[in-house]
């Protein structure tokens, strides 16, 4: 459980991928396992889960919320409501990362290809070793499970402490890079972590980790077999002296809500420096002006949570795609430097919003991640892979802008294409509607949506599954 009781652990959720490059599959008819997959799409993606009395043995859930299983023959089948016995399984890490899953009850290892899979084999192989690719959302807090603090980034020092009492601001933000079986951590201002704890702007053989689980834990292994650990009072993170994880080089991710500032009529920042009470008297943005904004996954109400832990419920109404109105249960609003009470909202209700916690925005819908289209200007929404967009704040919109296409802008084509070689930004504007999710509407008022073939296009009319994504 996180410390502040604000953040939650994300679920584990993977791709595993056997010797010959292929995803476990688990299909709905008969409800047979296969390892047919080329990327990561719905039909690949496994939720592992702990047994509760025995913290070592876990068990493998598909998208279809069944259990894999194999019986003493060795005879995989993924049909299980429940776990039961044969449904459990011991994870076996490798040197290199990958994972041997080996049948607790009969001993046995699984492994395979294509449609012949089972769990017989008495040895470890080739054919029983599978890599590990992460499904979930790669930004989010880093929690040591050690020392109950989150990971930050220390400009001045040049590195990640891990010495925060809650994952606060954009230095909090962290952004898991995935590149061979391998991941790097990758900073706010774009910089990787190095095995020895300084930050660098290439990503190399030094930055690359291989992930291991114990007790449903993360821990990074570096290129030399040691692991990361905070060190020292502030906690820098850096790999340390231990060739196998203890409590010390374990670690959760959470998710990261999205964080804001307000700026009201009069120009200035709403803040809450005066103690519980609010007031729009800043002329600077600080802890003090930043807000979580949490959304009830139910009412769709959004409460906004101060680095205090205090708590703010509005109703959250979208007003000219750019500015937002706030109202509390009782009504109260800031207004110039005072506060009053107002059953009207006029202009002084107008509050210009700012998210400040994704500079790096990864985008991820229905079918998939967004990325780069190999061959044209066109971005795919249904890849297992992510390209990393910068995110630019501009008076109310937000300009995206790629990273890796000679720092070109997204624009909305005459045909609704969604291309990134633009030469000038294009304004799009957020709509946080519900937990997790924010739907992206262009100048023109029409929403991104992934149509069928995988392609982004600036065409929505209307907000559903296909104009909804995790960021």
């Amino acid at each position: 459980m996180p410390t502040n009781g604000i953040n939650r652990a994300l679920k584990l959720q993977f791709g595993l991928i056997n010797y010959e490059s292929r995803y476990l599959t688990a299909e709905a008819f008969g409800f047979k396992v296969n390892a047919w997959g080329v990327s990561m799409k719905k039909k690949q993606i496994w939720t592992l889960e702990q047994d509760e009395q025995d913290g070592q043995v876990v068990f493998l859930r598909s998208h279809l919320g069944r259990y894999l299983a194999s019986d003493k023959d060795g005879k995989m089948t993924c049909g299980a409501e429940k776990p039961d016995p044969d449904c459990r399984f011991l994870i076996v890490p490798q040197s290199d990362g990958r994972w041997a899953l080996q049948s607790e009850p009969y001993l046995r290892y699984f492994g395979g290809s294509a449609d012949y899979l089972s769990c017989f084999a008495q040895a470890i192989g080739e054919q029983e070793l599978w890599a590990v690719h992460l499904a979930l959302h790669p930004q989010a807090s880093l929690l040591s499970v050690a020392r109950k603090r989150y990971a930050h980034l220390s400009a001045s020092d040049g590195e990640i402490s891990v010495d925060s009492n809650i994952p606060w601001g954009v230095d909090s933000l962290v952004t898991l890079v995935y590149l061979d079986g391998k991941y790097s951590l990758k900073t706010c201002d774009s910089r990787f972590l190095s095995y020895d704890g300084k930050l660098v702007k290439e990503n190399t053989n030094t930055t690359s980790f291989t992930l291991e689980l114990k007790s449903g834990k993360l821990a990074f292994k570096d290129c030399d077999g040691k692991y990361l650990t905070p060190v020292g009072p502030t906690g820098t993170l850096r790999s340390g002296r231990c060739s196998k994880p203890g409590k010390d080089e374990l670690f959760d991710l959470e998710e990261s809500h999205p964080q804001v500032v307000f700026q009201a009529a009069n120009k200035r920042f709403v803040s809450v420096k005066q103690g519980v009470s609010i007031s729009a008297n800043q002329d600077v943005e600080t802890d003090m002006e930043t807000f979580q904004m949490e959304i009830d996954k139910e009412s769709k109400r959004s409460m906004f949570r101060t680095n205090g832990a205090f708590c703010y419920v509005f109703t959250l109404s979208p007003i000219n795609l750019s500015m937002i109105r706030l109202r509390t249960g009782s009504s109260q609003q800031s207004r110039k430097e005072e506060q009053y009470v107002s059953l009207i909202a006029g202009d002084d209700e107008l509050f210009l919003m700012k998210l400040i916690n994704r500079p790096m925005l990864i985008l991820c819908g229905e079918n998939g991640f967004v990325c780069h289209h190999k061959n044209s200007n066109t971005l795919n929404a249904n890849r297992s892979v992510y390209d990393i967009f910068s995110l630019i704040f501009n008076n109310g919109a937000y300009n995206i802008k790629s990273q890796c296409v000679n720092g070109k802008f997204w624009y909305v084509s005459s045909s609704g294409l969604v291309c990134s070689d633009g030469e000038k930004p294009e304004d799009f504007f957020l709509e946080f509607l519900e937990h997790g999710r924010v739907a992206i509407k262009g100048s023109d008022g029409k929403y991104l949506r992934g149509d069928q073939g995988g392609t982004l296009m600036g065409d929505g009319t209307t907000v559903d599954v296909s104009s909804l994504w995790e960021f």
